[in-house]
């Protein structure tokens, strides 16, 4: 049975929840990403939003429909928002994207209202299916049907929120720029310099480092805290 709430101090340090005060946090629900790899909607509201002091009013805030995530109204308190994810203020006209710093922490980067329909997503595997299609498993818990055989895990999708179409297909090759999305290096931005085994080297402004590839999350064109 899975428990409503954690100890803060046990809570996912990209939280950016002190440490004090309350003993408990509320958990995240099952839902499109696991709990290291997501943040609760209320706290995502208290803590990024600033809006709602206290339980009560971001309880208030969500039934009455004004938070969107990824296009859709969500309502409960415990649903789990994750990286890359659409966050929508339609009565503040305002959309952001959720990344992490380079501190590990989840922040909100605002977005142009051009954006706030198209979802990144990171392919994490492929299978081939009844009728020749193939099925692609994505970093948000989601799965797409293509015939395209050219989609490979790692690579990264602009995909619309309305209609569920693959906008763009970006690749993890050499020259991409990646976003890393874990380990020691967890919020960095740089350029996929080399393929080394299950490792990558990566190069920023700051010099070179290497990493697991599959912290490698392909972003290219889009826009990162670091690029504000």
């Amino acid at each position: 049975m899975v428990k409503n709430h954690l100890s803060r101090l046990n809570s996912p340090v990209s939280w950016g929840i002190s440490r004090k005060g309350i003993k408990f946090a509320t958990r995240t629900s099952p839902g499109p990403h696991k709990l290291k790899e997501s943040i609760t909607l209320i706290v995502l509201v208290e803590q990024l939003l600033k809006s709602g002091k206290t339980r009560k009013e971001v309880k208030k805030i969500l039934n009455e429909g004004k938070i969107l995530i990824n296009g859709k109204i969500r309502k409960e308190v415990k649903f789990p928002v994750g990286l890359m994810d659409i966050i929508s203020v339609p009565a503040l006209n305002e959309n952001f994207r959720l990344f992490f710093n380079s501190k590990g922490k989840f922040v909100l980067l605002p977005i142009d209202e051009s954006e706030k329909d198209l979802r990144l997503i990171k392919i994490t595997g492929k299978t081939l299916i009844n009728g020749g299609k193939i099925q692609v498993g994505t970093s948000d818990g989601s799965s797409l049907l293509t015939d395209k055989n050219d989609f490979k895990p790692g690579d990264s999708l602009i995909v619309s929120i309305k209609d569920g179409k693959v906008k763009e297909h970006f690749s993890l090759k050499k020259g991409s720029k990646i976003f890393i999305e874990g380990g020691k290096k967890k919020g960095s931005v740089g350029t996929l310099q080399e393929f080394k085994e299950n490792n990558i080297i990566v190069k920023t402004s700051e010099g070179e480092f290497e990493t697991a590839k599959r912290y490698a999350f392909v972003i290219e064109k889009i826009k990162t805290p670091e690029a504000r």
